[in-house]
C-alpha cells in the first residue's frame, strides 16, 4: 500500500512539475554563447548566409560569418534560419483570456473618453496563451485596450516576464481612436446581421462623434499652452504625449472617408498618426505617405472590405503599400487563432507581391519602427536586445515553422506550452508516446 501512495505522489508530482505554471521567466543572461553555422536573416532585407551571432549581456555583440571562436558557449545552427523575435502589433494579449467568461475579460473601461486608462496595468503575465505565441516565434506584443472612441494607451512588453512591470518594453507610447463607422450598413455589422440599428443617419452619428473627439484635443491643447493649472485634469494630463511627440495616435479605421479624417488629425494637431486597420490604404497609400502616416494591417486572411474590391485584396494591399513607400506592419487579429498565424500573414503577402525579406520586416523592423523601439530591437545588428528565434525552416511557412531556441535579451525560454502539453497527455492516453 505505502509504494502504491509513494508512485501516485511520484505520478502527480510529475504532472505538476511539467505544468506551464512552473515554466519561470528565464534570469538575465550571464554567459556569453554563439549561434554559429545559420542562416541569419537581419531583419531590413539582408541575408547572411552560414552566419554567427555572439551573444553577451542580453546585447548582440556580432554578427557576422562563422568563424572559429573561442572560450564561449557555441550552439550549432547548421541547416536552421535564425530571425529578429516577431512583434505582434496590435492585440488584446494578457487582456482577454476566455472571450466567452467575463471574468477572463480585462480589455474595455465604461465610457465613451479614456485616455488616461493604461492597458499595461491590467496585462496579465501568466496568461496561457503567451507561451503558445513564444512557440510561433513571437517574442513582444503591443498590448492595446478597448472599447469607447479614445480607449486609452497601448504599450510594448516582452513576453518573458513575472509582472507587468518586468514585461514593459516601452510604456504608453500611443493613444488609441476608434472612429466611429461611416459605412453606412443594413442591420448590425459582420456576425450581427439582424442587430437593431440605433436610431437616426449613422454616418451623421459618427460624425459627430469624430467632432467631439476633435473638441476634445483643441481643449487638451489650450490646456497645455496654459503655464499654470487651477486644476489637474487626468484626461488631458494623459494625451500630453501627443502634442509633444512622444506618443502616437493609432486610429482605428479601414475605409478611405475614414483615414482621410486620420489625415485631418495630422493636420490640424500635428499629431503623429498610425491608422491601424487600413484595409483600404492601398487607395490612398500617395497621401498617406505625403503626411508620414503609417498602417499597421490588422489581418490579411480576411474577406475585402468593399463589395467592389478584388476578392485577394487584403493580401495585395502590402505590396501595394510597400512600392508607395508606406511605413506599414501586418498582424494578426484573427480571435480564433489568438494571433497565431502573425508569420503566416506575412507568408501569404509574400505570395502576393513582397519578397519574402520584405514580408519579414513588417513583422519586426517596421513594427519597432512604428512603436518607437527601433534602436533597441527589431534587427539582428550589433548593439541591440538579443531577442532572436531559431526556427527548423522558413518561419513565414507553416511547415517550416519550427521554433527550436527563443531568446529575449539574451535569456534562454523554455517553450514549453500548454497545447504541447496537452498533445503529450493525449499520446500517453491512447498509448501513443
Amino acid at each position: 500500500m505505502k509504494i502504491i501512495i509513494k508512485l501516485m505522489i511520484g505520478v502527480l508530482w510529475a504532472a505538476g512539475s511539467f505544468a506551464q505554471e512552473t515554466v519561470y521567466p528565464a534570469p538575465a543572461q550571464t554567459q556569453t554563447f554563439a549561434l554559429i553555422n545559420a542562416t541569419i536573416h537581419v531583419g531590413n532585407g539582408q541575408v547572411i548566409e552560414n552566419g554567427m551571432i555572439v551573444v553577451s549581456g542580453g546585447k548582440i555583440a556580432d554578427v557576422r560569418p562563422t568563424a572559429a571562436i573561442a572560450d564561449v558557449k557555441v550552439i550549432d545552427c547548421k541547416g536552421k534560419h535564425i530571425y529578429p523575435g516577431l512583434i505582434l502589433s496590435s492585440s488584446q494579449l494578457g487582456l482577454l483570456e476566455v472571450p466567452s467568461v467575463r471574468a477572463t475579460i480585462d480589455a474595455t473601461e465604461l465610457g465613451e473618453l479614456n485616455p488616461n486608462i493604461r492597458s499595461i496595468v491590467a496585462y496579465n503575465t501568466d496568461s496561457k496563451i503567451i507561451n503558445t505565441l513564444r512557440n510561433c516565434g513571437i517574442l513582444m506584443a503591443n498590448i492595446v485596450p478597448a472599447g469607447g472612441l479614445l480607449s486609452g494607451s497601448s504599450s510594448v512588453v516582452q513576453l518573458d516576464a513575472w509582472n507587468w512591470e518586468d514585461a514593459a518594453y516601452i510604456k504608453d507610447n500611443g493613444i488609441h481612436f476608434r472612429m466611429p463607422s461611416l459605412l453606412a450598413r443594413r442591420g448590425g455589422g459582420r456576425g450581427f446581421f439582424f442587430a437593431q440599428q440605433p436610431a437616426g443617419d449613422p454616418v451623421k452619428m459618427g460624425l459627430q462623434q469624430i467632432e467631439d473627439i476633435k473638441g476634445f484635443f483643441r481643449q487638451a491643447k489650450a490646456y497645455h499652452e496654459e503655464a499654470k493649472h487651477e486644476q489637474t485634469n487626468l484626461k488631458f494630463e494623459a494625451v500630453k504625449g501627443l502634442f509633444n511627440k512622444t506618443q502616437k495616435l493609432f486610429i482605428h479605421c479601414n475605409i478611405v472617408k475614414e483615414m482621410l479624417i486620420a489625415v485631418d488629425f495630422v493636420k490640424e494637431f500635428g499629431f503623429d498618426v498610425v491608422i491601424i486597420g487600413g484595409s483600404d490604404s492601398w487607395q490612398i497609400a500617395d497621401l498617406l505617405k505625403q503626411n508620414n502616416i503609417a498602417v499597421i494591417l490588422n489581418q490579411l486572411h480576411d474577406l475585402p472590405t468593399m463589395v467592389d474590391d478584388d476578392i485577394d485584396q487584403p493580401f495585395k494591399t502590402p505590396s501595394m503599400l510597400q512600392k508607395a513607400g508606406v511605413l506599414f506592419a501586418i498582424n494578426d487579429d484573427d480571435g480564433s487563432a489568438r494571433h497565431r498565424n502573425l508569420a503566416f500573414n506575412a507568408g501569404t503577402a509574400a505570395a502576393y507581391g513582397l519578397t519574402k525579406e520584405q514580408a519579414l520586416t513588417a513583422i519586426t523592423q517596421s513594427p519597432a519602427k512604428i512603436f518607437g523601439i527601433a534602436d533597441r530591437t527589431g534587427t539582428i545588428e550589433t548593439g541591440k536586445d538579443a531577442n532572436i528565434v531559431v526556427s527548423g525552416g522558413d518561419i513565414l511557412d507553416m511547415g517550416g515553422n519550427r521554433i527550436e531556441y527563443a531568446f529575449i535579451q539574451g535569456r534562454q525560454l523554455n517553450l514549453d506550452d500548454k497545447q504541447k502539453q496537452l498533445y503529450e497527455r493525449y499520446k500517453y492516453k491512447y498509448g501513443l508516446k
